[in-house]
Order: C-alpha cells, then structure tokens, then sequence
C-alpha cells in the first residue's frame, strides 16, 4: 500500500464534438495526506479538466485515478457517493457555486445532511454556527441569501460548505481569482489555516504564481494538457528549468525595475496562446520556444528526473542554467 492519498497516473481525457480536443495527455501526480500541490499555467492548459477528472464529474479516457489505493471510477455512483465527504471542492464563482434561492445557513446545513446524515435540527444549527465562525462569518450570516453577500463572503460560505464535514481532499479551482486583491488575501490565508488545522491535502489550481507560491509545498506546470515540469515549490520558483516555467516566472509582474529587466532578458519566446493542439510527435512548447532544435520538434520529451521531487519534460534542460533570478 502507498503513502499517497492520491494518486494519477497516466490520465488523460478528451471532449468530442466538432473535432476531438484532448484536454490532458498522460498526467502523472501524486499528494499525500496534509499536503498542499499547486497546479499552473495558462488558461485552457487542462487545469479544471484535471479538478472534474479526479472529483468523478468527466470519465477519462485512458489512466487511472487511485484514492486511498482504490480505482476511483466516475460509473461506479455508489462508491463515488461515498468519496463525496473525502473529496471536496470550491469553485472559481463564488455567487454561481450558491443557490440563490437558500439562505447561507440553508446551504451549509444541506451539505451536512447530505455528506453526513446529521438531521437533528440543534445539532446541524450548532455545526453551521460553528463552521461558519471558523472561516471568518458572523454566524448571524446564516440568515442571509447570496445576493445579500459580498463576493467574499459568499465564497466563505462556500468554503464552510466543502468543510464542514472534514473531507481530506479540498480541491480549490481557481478559488480566489474572481474576487479583490484584499480579499484574495485574506482567503489564501483561510485555506492556509484551514489545511494546517485539520490535516487536510489540497488541489490548488490556478494562474496567480504568488498565490501558489504562499499556499502550496509542490507545483505542477501544466502545458497543453502535459505536465513539463514538477518541483517543491522553493526549487521550482529558485531554479525552474523548463522554459515555459521561465516564462510563466518571467510574466509575473516584478516591482524592481532592475530584477524585472534580468527576468524580461533572460526569456524571449513568443507571445501569444498556446498552438494549437496536435497529434504530433515533439514538443508541444516548441513553436513558442526560444531553445527549440529540430530533435524538439521531432521527438516529444518524457518526464526525466534532476533532482530528488523535480522532474521537466524538455530535451536541453542540462544545457541550460536557470536563470539568475
């Protein structure tokens, strides 16, 4: 038996329609118990794909998702209907994730009653009152409906619904990025605390690198569909090493005008969207990529191992030193 709570392996998934879009390509991951990883890059790079796949909302099409040493199977609805108080999730919206129609106490309450059977009417008062404190809302909220909420707010009580009945995976998509800078903080600092208290691992998806960076141990860059590079995150942010990591890295606003100047300097690929997806055999990156070579465009890389927790999918990792940053 492993020590992972979660495990994926060579998952991939695929949306059919007009044409065939494969939204991740053989995604390996693992993430213990207590334990925070972060998933990056661009918008359409397979992030919230990944969230659905491992939470059972979409069937992938080749891989596996193991919790616990147990094949997770989306079909199987009776043990997904059991993993639903162990998996949890937060969504980006935090109005559209409520039902405008219930009050905050309503929604919270109906998580409880559904996740973990509680129907006593004292018991299941007390636990909202409680759950909702602990994330940082006057109990006396629980009156109110989402319209009469700041977007906050609402997606504290958000937070209090996934949480309350103690899952030991939160996935977090995009959690914070629809919300103020000021409050983005103070619900970063939440999930932070919140993790820290009840030993509860974490799937942090999102674009905003120094979110990622303040609240999660490991990270994952997602590249059209594949991981190219996962690092703990003081090594991925110190010394990435793949050169779309350096570019995700180099567009970060940077108020020092001179470290800003090093980080411009130091990656001249293309601008623009990732190219479109293809059946080919290189490097999905190389198009946009200042160190592409014809073996990149010929031969798609694996993931090779540098250092103990650091993997990165390219060819010229080893020619290459990691920017002076």
């Amino acid at each position: 038996m492993s020590g992972n709570l979660l495990q994926v392996r060579g998952l991939s998934v695929e949306y059919r329609g007009r044409r065939r879009v494969r939204a991740l390509r053989e995604v390996d991951l693992d993430l213990q118990s207590g334990h925070s990883l972060g998933i990056v890059g661009e918008s359409g790079c397979g992030k919230s794909t990944l969230a659905r796949a491992i939470l059972g909302l979409v069937q992938p099409s080749a891989g596996e998702i193991r919790w616990r040493d147990w094949p997770l199977d989306p079909r199987d609805r009776l043990r997904m209907r059991d993993l639903r108080r162990e998996l949890q999730v937060v969504f980006q919206d935090p109005f559209g994730s409520l039902d405008p129609r219930m009050t905050a106490g309503a929604s919270v309450a109906e998580a409880l009653a559904a996740l973990e059977g509680t129907t006593d009417r004292v018991a299941v008062r007390n636990r909202v009152a409680a759950t909702l404190d602990e994330v940082g809302l006057d109990p006396a909220l629980a009156a109110r409906y989402p319209h009469e909420l700041s977007g906050g707010q609402c997606q504290r009580v958000a937070i209090a619904r996934a949480t309350i009945v103690r899952p030991q995976l939160l996935i977090c998509d995009e959690a914070v990025s629809a919300l103020d800078v000021s409050v983005q903080a103070q619900i970063v600092n939440l999930l932070h605390d919140l993790s820290e208290r009840h030993r509860m691992a974490m799937l942090f998806i999102s674009h905003n690198l120094a979110v990622v960076r303040h609240l999660c141990e490991e990270v994952a860059v997602l590249y059209l569909g594949r991981v190219v590079e996962r690092a703990p995150r003081d090594e991925l942010f110190s010394a990435p090493r793949h050169p779309y990591t350096q570019a995700l890295l180099a567009a970060v606003p940077e108020p020092d005008p001179v470290r800003a100047q090093r980080l411009a300097a130091s990656v001249k690929g293309e601008e623009g969207s990732p190219a479109p997806q293809t059946d080919g055999s290189g490097c999905a990156f190389h198009p946009r990529c200042p160190l592409a070579v014809t073996r990149c465009r010929e031969q798609r890389p694996g993931l090779e191992t540098i250092a103990s927790g650091h993997v990165v999918a390219c060819h010229r990792w080893r020619e290459v030193a990691p920017p002076a940053w």
